[in-house]
């Protein structure tokens, strides 16, 4: 009789306990920055994972309580063809935009942030991350990140999602920088702006031109435009290698795309010199990706590389860099460059926190801010960066889908 009620009395006990912890975890989804359709969906461990993920991003933020909050935010990510991804210093993905659906994974953004980031990336890009994540006094002299990376996506061609089981893989184009923890309150980690390629061309203006070349980068093709930007004509150009015409402090530049197209299938160059048939160099990126064979597409034999390359400004003679005329290309082409962090940091604020959000733990918060949807809040600001609000505006609303006649 005394075993019945000592077993009875260790149910109550248990059940009692589980619905102790129910009731905290169902307390902890509240406080969660989600709307109740997403919270509702969410079980223990992913509270777990969010919440963890939540205090990450509280914690860097802490320092940089002072930068304005965007409202054009939104048009920004637009801009970036892209999503943001943070990563801690030992891979985990503390925050992903919520465009990141759309843009590569497939996945939503509740279901992948907390979770780390080798999870989904090709097993042969792992050294190359963990080469971007260590922080080191040799890498701290270069803080800003540019590297290509292949993710599990699980996006179909036609925009649907599918199972992670019949994922496929999506090369990334990460650029950003390191945040190296300062004090013992902050966390170091890496701030990526993540864009897929190979890049939408929707749009070909006189300051391009295509070509296709072999896997040691000779010219095998190359279409009539490439006389008005270069002075060559296409068949000078034949059987010759793009090294040719690099300039030599840029050789290291196009050899990294290079590595990448052999074993990633697609690449974006950076800024690099092209010598010109009547002297001096122009700035050029080219946007590249190895088409295979058709004839046998299970051997995945490539056959050649296709490249778009964009001349971004006149002859110059001189072998140095015009910053002014490069850094407004990055702009309109998605490469944030200069004001990445910050902009990073400002993001992060406008789609995490609410205006006044206190500086206390979790406990203290009323939850109000929507994480999962970045158009909610609309609040007046004084911008950080350079060019004004309606000057953002203006050109979302000219060049959005027009960026590449963007500079003259």
């Amino acid at each position: 009789m005394c075993v019945k009620q000592e077993m009875a009395i260790s149910r109550e006990a248990a059940r009692r306990r589980r619905k102790v912890e129910s009731d905290k975890f169902e307390e902890l989804s509240g406080l969660l920055p989600l709307p109740p359709s997403v919270r509702s969906h969410l079980d223990k461990p992913s509270i777990i994972r969010l919440t963890l993920s939540y205090m990450r991003i509280h914690t860097l933020l802490k320092e940089s309580q002072d930068l304005g909050l965007l409202d054009e935010s939104s048009l920004y990510m637009r801009i970036l063809e892209g999503f943001l991804m943070v990563l801690s210093s030992d891979g985990n993905m503390v925050f992903l935009s919520d465009n990141v659906n759309t843009s590569a994974f497939g996945s939503w953004q509740t279901e992948l942030m907390g979770h780390n980031i080798f999870e989904y990336a090709h097993p042969c890009d792992h050294e190359e991350i963990k080469h971007n994540l260590r922080v080191t006094l040799q890498s701290l002299l270069n803080i800003r990140r540019d590297f290509v990376v292949r993710m599990k996506s699980a996006l179909t061609q036609r925009g649907r999602s599918a199972t992670l089981k019949s994922a496929t893989w999506k090369v990334l184009h990460c650029q950003g920088r390191v945040n190296v923890c300062v004090f013992r309150s902050s966390i170091s980690c890496l701030l990526l702006t993540c864009r897929p390629l190979p890049l939408p061309h929707t749009l070909l203006n006189a300051h391009t031109f295509t070509s296709q070349h072999s896997m040691d980068m000779k010219f095998i093709y190359c279409d009539q435009s490439v006389t008005c930007l270069l002075g060559y004509s296409p068949q000078e150009l034949l059987g010759r290698s793009v090294y040719d015409f690099c300039h030599t402090l840029d050789a290291t530049c196009l050899q990294k795309s290079h590595f990448n197209l052999c074993w990633k299938t697609q690449s974006v160059s950076g800024q690099y010199r092209m010598l010109v048939k009547g002297g001096g160099y122009v700035w050029v990126e080219s946007h590249s990706a190895v088409i295979p064979s058709k004839s046998r597409p299970a051997a995945h034999q490539p056959v050649l590389i296709f490249s778009i390359t964009y001349v971004l400004r006149c002859v110059c003679v001189e072998d140095h860099l015009c910053q002014s005329e490069i850094k407004h290309f990055q702009f309109c082409t998605a490469l944030v460059d200069v004001d990445l962090f910050d902009f990073s940091l400002t993001f992060l604020h406008r789609t995490v926190l609410p205006v006044g959000f206190p500086s206390e733990p979790p406990g203290t918060w009323s939850g109000q801010c929507i994480l999962y949807n970045t158009h909610t809040h609309t609040h007046t600001h004084t911008h950080t960066h350079t060019h004004t609000h309606k000057h953002t505006q203006e050109y979302v609303n000219t060049h959005i889908y027009r960026k590449r006649h963007a500079f003259r």
